[in-house]
C-alpha cells in the first residue's frame, strides 16, 4: 500500500463518494476508484461498498479509517514537529479554535503571532467543542483553544483565559430580577447551538439547573444565535467574547438572570506529549503579552515530542 492510496481512502470515507474524493484530491474518478481497488487487495478486506449513488463503509472500513486517521495525523505532526524544531519561526502552526474563539479572539491572536513571526505558516481549524478536540485527538492540530479540557482525554493545558457565559435578550427585554426574571425566561424561546457545542452543553446545564424547560432553537453559528436574538426569536446564554460588539451597539441587552454570569476559561490545550517548537512560540507569546496566564499547578515547559519518545 501507499500513503497516497491511503489518504484516497480517507477522503472516500469523509465525503462518501468517489467523484467527491476525486474533486477533494483534485484526481480523477478513475484513479480514486483504482486506489481503493488496490488497497482492498493489499489489506485482503472489503472496505467500502455502495450505498445508491454513493459509497458507505463497511464495519471493517469505518475501524480502519478510525486509525487511519490518526497515523496520518502523526505522520503529519512529525512533519511539522522535525521541519519546526531547527528554526521555528519558520515552521508550521496548526491551531483550532472552537467557533465562539475562531471568530472573535484567534484573528487578533493570529495577527501578532504574524507580526512577530511573518514566514512561519499557519493552519487553522475552527469548529464546536467536538470536532476541535477530535482533530487534536487524531493528530491533525497541535494546538486547541476552547473550553475546559475533558478529564478523560490525554490533554494537558498550557495557558487559560477567563471566559464570562451571559444570559442576553433583544433589545426592550425587561429588566427583571429574581423570581421575576425567572418565569420570564421560561416563557421564552432560547436559541441554542448545535450539540456537540461546548456552549450547548453548559445551557443544558444551566437550564437543567433552574428546573426551566423552555422552546428551543437550535442554530449552528453564534453569528446566527447573535442575530436571532437580536431581533425578537428569544434569548441565550453567550460568551461575552461573543456579544462584546453587539453589547456596545446595543443590538443585545445583558440580562440579570440567576446564577449569571457563568465563569468558563478558555483553554490553549495540546497533547501531554507537548507541542512542536512553532506551537510553542504561540504558546509563549500568549503568556508573555497577560492575556493568558499559566494553569495552577503547569510545569514551566512542556516536553517536546522528540522529548517524550525518549521517555517512553
Amino acid at each position: 500500500m501507499t500513503l497516497a492510496q491511503l489518504r484516497t481512502f480517507l477522503a472516500v470515507a469523509e465525503t462518501g463518494s468517489v467523484s467527491a474524493a476525486a474533486a477533494r484530491l483534485v484526481v480523477t474518478q478513475s484513479a480514486v476508484s483504482a486506489s481503493i481497488a488496490a488497497l482492498q487487495r493489499s489489506l485482503e478486506l472489503q472496505l467500502v461498498e455502495p450505498s445508491g449513488r454513493g459509497l458507505r463503509l463497511t464495519p471493517a472500513g469505518a475501524i480502519y479509517a478510525g486509525y487511519l486517521r490518526r497515523v496520518l495525523g502523526l505522520l503529519d505532526e512529525a512533519r511539522v514537529a522535525a521541519g519546526s524544531e531547527g528554526e521555528p519561526a519558520r515552521g508550521e502552526l496548526r491551531i483550532a479554535a472552537v467557533t465562539t474563539v475562531g471568530d472573535h479572539l484567534l484573528p487578533r491572536i493570529l495577527v501578532r503571532f504574524r507580526e512577530a513571526h511573518p514566514e512561519a505558516r499557519i493552519h487553522v481549524e475552527v469548529g464546536n467543542r467536538a470536532q476541535v478536540l477530535a482533530l487534536l485527538d487524531d493528530h491533525e492540530v497541535d494546538l486547541v483553544l476552547g473550553g475546559r479540557p475533558v478529564r478523560t482525554r490525554n490533554h494537558v493545558a498550557l495557558a487559560v483565559r477567563p471566559n464570562e457565559l451571559i444570559v442576553v435578550g433583544p433589545p426592550g427585554s425587561p429588566q427583571h430580577s429574581g423570581d421575576e426574571l425567572l418565569s420570564w425566561l421560561a416563557a421564552q424561546t432560547w436559541v441554542l447551538r448545535e450539540p456537540g457545542s461546548g456552549t450547548r452543553a453548559t445551557t443544558d446545564s444551566y437550564l437543567a439547573g433552574l428546573d426551566l424547560t423552555p422552546a428551543q432553537l437550535t442554530l449552528s453559528s453564534n453569528a446566527a444565535v447573535c442575530e436571532s436574538v437580536a431581533v425578537g426569536l428569544g434569548v441565550t446564554l453567550i460568551s461575552r467574547d461573543a456579544v462584546a460588539r453587539d453589547l456596545a451597539e446595543g443590538r443585545l441587552v445583558e440580562l440579570a438572570a440567576p446564577g449569571a454570569p457563568l465563569k468558563r476559561d478558555w483553554y490553549l490545550l495540546a497533547h501531554r506529549s507537548g507541542p512542536p517548537a512553532t506551537a510553542r512560540l504561540l504558546v509563549d507569546q500568549l503568556l508573555a503579552n497577560g492575556e493568558f496566564e499559566r494553569p495552577p499547578g503547569a510545569r514551566r515547559r512542556s516536553r517536546t515530542p522528540a522529548e517524550a519518545v525518549g521517555d517512553r
